[in-house]
């Protein structure tokens, strides 16, 4: 992915979008992001998963953001498949800040209050034709195979012994007995925008999915893993049962290994992840 190649994309189907500045932000494991002139990002697939996913974001972010008290970035403009790229893409607004990795919201409380408002107005029963992810939203029970696989590159970062008790012990939480609900699907600090201190944003929908709302709870020990007090104005401010947190706990588990596994290239992402894997480890 190279800002020669957007430039070239832009050029043949936004073209009165071509001579604004364009330069490289990042990449995740999806997608590449590029900045727009000062108020726009182009968001580009990097591979055949990340482009059904930016299919969803184009298709429903438009019909949730006007819900959400967080600015999201909602495509203004849609990109087609050109020459040797294969996939959609996409031109979003651009949310000006650093995420809560790099910069940690000033008060946490703040932040946790503020987060938890943007989940419960999320967190509404979706439609019939809503997207299924098969990763994000199911069954706490559907993920073992992914925490197995995972654990054995974590060994050093955590007692992957006493993991595995603490997964024995939350995967037969009650199942959610609610309709299937919105779900960002990827609520970690890298999506989440902080400016001036303060939580400004909510970024990277493709996860987008209907279902269970408790995989979107693990940002509670993603963001706040040293902070107990600021996990519990969270959960207090939030609706759901001791079944759900019980469910969240082990979603917690699951992608804080899933994400220590994969990230030894990101060491700052990886110890994070590894630090949420042992406050879940804690309890709640």
């Amino acid at each position: 992915m190279t800002e020669a190649l957007v430039a070239e994309l832009l050029a043949s189907q936004h073209s009165d979008l071509s001579l604004l500045p364009l330069r490289f932000v990042a990449a995740g494991w999806d997608n590449a992001v590029f900045r727009l002139g000062d108020n726009l990002c182009v968001r580009v697939p990097r591979r055949a998963a990340g482009a059904a996913l930016i299919e969803h974001e184009q298709r429903w972010l438009p019909h949730l953001a006007p819900i959400l008290p967080l600015p999201t970035p909602v495509p203004v403009r849609v990109g087609e498949p050109q020459g040797t790229y294969p996939w959609a893409w996409s031109i979003c607004h651009w949310i000006e800040g650093a995420d809560a990795l790099a910069a940690p919201p000033a008060d946490a409380q703040e932040s946790a209050e503020c987060l938890a408002g943007f989940l419960a107005a999320m967190h509404v029963e979706a439609p019939s034709n809503a997207p299924v992810n098969r990763y994000r939203g199911v069954a706490l029970g559907a993920r073992e195979e992914s925490l197995l696989v995972a654990v054995p590159k974590v060994e050093g970062l955590v007692e992957t012994g006493a993991l595995l008790d603490s997964w024995e012990s939350t995967k037969e939480a009650p199942a959610w007995d609610g309709p299937d609900l919105w779900v960002h699907g990827d609520m970690h600090p890298l999506n989440l925008v902080v400016r001036d201190g303060h939580l400004v944003g909510v970024i990277d929908f493709g996860d987008l999915t209907s279902g269970d709302p408790a995989s979107d709870l693990v940002v509670s020990w993603l963001l706040w893993p040293h902070d107990a007090r600021a996990r519990e104005t969270f959960r207090s401010s939030l609706p759901y049962k001791d079944a759900d947190w019980q469910r969240a706990r082990g979603w917690a588990l699951v992608l804080g290994t899933v994400i220590a596994a994969n990230s030894a290239d990101r060491p700052t992402f990886q110890a994070r992840a590894r630090d949420a894997v042992l406050a879940a480890m804690r309890g709640l």
